[in-house]
């Protein structure tokens, strides 16, 4: 008789699952990672996590202090790596490769192990992945702990014990220290712990009714012969296999069906058929099911409660201070509008094609999994819907903050390759076989069947053509999307029609610069940073800053403060370096205020120097 593995050990998906998605994005993320110059918000990265703690913490204060957690982490790595683009964008890069192993593993437990490699694979291909797994912002590890926690959420919500529920903990407040807003996943958890608390696990993230091939294995019941006693005495020795010594899941977690072949139960490894040696008394009824099942479900419910209450008290004086700070922050931001969401698929995937492509997947994979897809359907829409209410109200629609929902559109998309076949099943003819049915599982019970013919485990409609043809539409996404990560890879501006070229004008000063030059900017309180892009790319050959009088450190925030008196402040400077953002023929005429009189009444212009959304100009006395 055919031997299985016990349950505990075939319970894990497969590293081949997990470790193929991760090395690929890893491999996808690397590639060109340190092309574009860093833009504005790396630039913002880069003048905080320089800066000593004392002075980062002052700084939290009165801006980004929601980003604050991030920047103390960047702080510690550019310590030890230092801070070129590639330094600075390599742990964003190790973060969504993290991620898409996670993305594979959820999808996996979720749907099944095919599915899983699918949309960890989808997720690697995807422009999305490789421009925010190129950039020093927070968002690749929102990505990252947002899988993880759901990944614990559904492992704590069918085993649930007090380990479980501390890492769903930790990975929320991570999630929350990285990215406020990420909070929002939080709805869909909340979903999805109250209908298991009401039905059980079985209802929402352990499904009956799943093909013995596509379920995971640690809830793939044992089939017994409903005619054998319950009893040892009266049982025949049979030889056992893995399904006697397998380890016990909860009851709740194998729900009795009836097997496709051949109408025998399939029944949890609790139940009598399954040969335990239940008393008598034993005997389910319904009514007791129902009064049993309440406290189960109130543990569970209270477990998830409980597993934010320290999440609460991390989070909640960061959230207050980032509230104070939101008028600030995200005066760019305009109010949300419905053609925000029909634009938000491409906005999200970086390629309108792609976005849509996948929109369109994951439909298709929501449809076919039916009520199996509530938890990454609820991960999806439930946040896009909170932000874009809430950006109705305050500013606070930005696409790039809903980047940790794009796994769990994966994921659904995932379960739609699985399905997938790479040619229509071959008609029968006269004298032709017909092909054997797809994904045939062998059992102890069929052990000794004839196997069928090898033709057909490479057929279109066999594992191994299902995972082909779902491999060629991933390889299809990962070509429409070509253009588009060429592009991210050359600016990581948006829209990327409009880059800023801060390496190319600071290339121009310090080739021409002579000592005792000066430098201006202008404007000096926008959101472009010329004054930052010039630090970050001269570095000690910067000439210096005539008007300020605060730097950023010394003003804790992201912008200096120049002086009152331009005229008197440029007094004895014969040379200065004006460096203006956009395209400008008459740079002084650009700069508002005192500054701009006072450049216009005592120089004139030298040469002129434009470059891809910044000017630069010498002006002479």
């Amino acid at each position: 008789m055919r031997r299985f593995a016990p349950a505990s050990v075939r319970s894990r998906p497969g590293p081949v699952v997990w470790v193929i998605p991760g090395l690929l994005t890893l491999a996808v993320t690397l590639t060109g990672i340190g092309h574009a110059q860093p833009w504005r918000d790396e630039l913002a990265t880069w003048s905080a996590a320089i800066r000593p703690v004392p002075d980062l913490v002052r700084m939290t204060r009165t801006i980004d202090a929601a980003t604050g957690p991030y920047y103390l982490l960047v702080h510690g790595w550019t310590a030890l790596a230092g801070a070129s683009p590639t330094a600075l964008r390599l742990p964003s890069a190790l973060a969504m490769a993290v991620a898409a192993a996670l993305t594979a593993r959820l999808g996996a437990v979720l749907v099944g192990r095919r599915a899983g490699l699918l949309a960890g694979l989808l997720f690697a291909v995807l422009p999305v992945t490789s421009r925010y797994g190129q950039e020093a912002r927070p968002y690749a590890l929102a990505t990252l702990f947002a899988v993880l926690a759901t990944l614990l959420l559904v492992e704590a919500l069918r085993r649930p014990t007090w380990r479980r529920w501390a890492g769903y903990a930790l990975a929320v407040a991570a999630l929350a220290l990285l990215h406020l807003i990420a909070l929002t996943l939080l709805a869909a958890h909340a979903v999805v712990v109250l209908l298991t608390a009401a039905r059980g696990p079985a209802a929402v993230v352990d499904p009956p009714g799943r093909s013995r091939a596509e379920m995971p294995d640690a809830s793939r019941p044992c089939r017994r012969h409903p005619w054998r006693s319950t009893q040892p005495r009266d049982r025949a020795p049979v030889e056992r296999h893995g399904c006697h010594g397998a380890p016990q899941t909860p009851a709740a977690l194998h729900p009795a069906t009836r097997s496709s072949a051949g109408g025998t139960p399939r029944v949890s490894p609790g139940s009598r058929e399954h040969g335990t040696d239940a008393p008598e008394a034993e005997r389910q009824d319904v009514t007791g099911e129902a009064r049993e099942g309440s406290a189960p479900g109130r543990r569970v419910l209270a477990g998830w409660l409980l597993a934010l209450v320290p999440v609460v008290v991390l989070v909640t004086p960061l959230a207050l201070v980032a509230r104070g700070q939101r008028g600030r922050q995200l005066d760019w931001v305009d109010p949300a509008r419905l053609p925000d969401l029909a634009a938000l698929p491409g906005a999200l995937a970086q390629s309108g094609v792609v976005g849509g492509f996948v929109l369109a997947l994951a439909a298709l994979g929501a449809a076919r999994l039916g009520r199996r897809a509530l938890l990454p359907v609820a991960a999806v829409l439930l946040p896009v819907v909170l932000v874009f209410a809430a950006g109705t109200i305050v500013p606070l629609w930005v696409t790039r903050y809903l980047v940790f929902t794009v796994p769990f559109a994966c994921v659904l998309a995932g379960a739609a390759l699985a399905a997938a076949r790479v040619t229509p099943a071959p008609a029968r003819t006269p004298g032709t076989a017909t092909p054997a049915e797809p994904e045939r599982t062998a059992t102890p019970a069929a052990a000794g069947r004839t196997a069928a013919p090898a033709e057909a485990e490479q057929g279109p409609t066999s594992p191994r053509g299902r995972i082909a043809a779902g491999i060629a539409v991933v390889v299809l996404a990962g070509l429409l999307g070509l253009p588009d990560q060429v592009a991210l890879r050359r600016t990581h501006e948006w829209p990327r029609s409009a880059p800023v070229d801060y390496a190319g004008a600071a290339g121009i000063i310090r080739a021409e610069q002579r000592p005792g030059d000066a430098i201006v900017y202008s404007p000096r309180d926008g959101w472009l940073f010329p004054d930052l892009g010039m630090a970050y790319h001269m570095g000690r050959r910067l000439p210096r800053d005539v008007l300020v009088v605060r730097d950023q450190r010394q003003d804790a925030s992201l912008w200096a403060v120049e002086c009152d008196d331009p005229a008197r402040c440029l007094a004895g400077v014969d040379r200065v370096w004006l460096v203006v953002t956009g395209r400008r023929p008459d740079p002084p005429a650009a700069v508002p205020g005192a500054k701009g009189d006072a450049l216009r009444a005592g120089y004139t212009v030298r040469q002129v120097w434009p470059r891809p959304g910044i000017t630069v100009a010498l002006l002479v006395r």
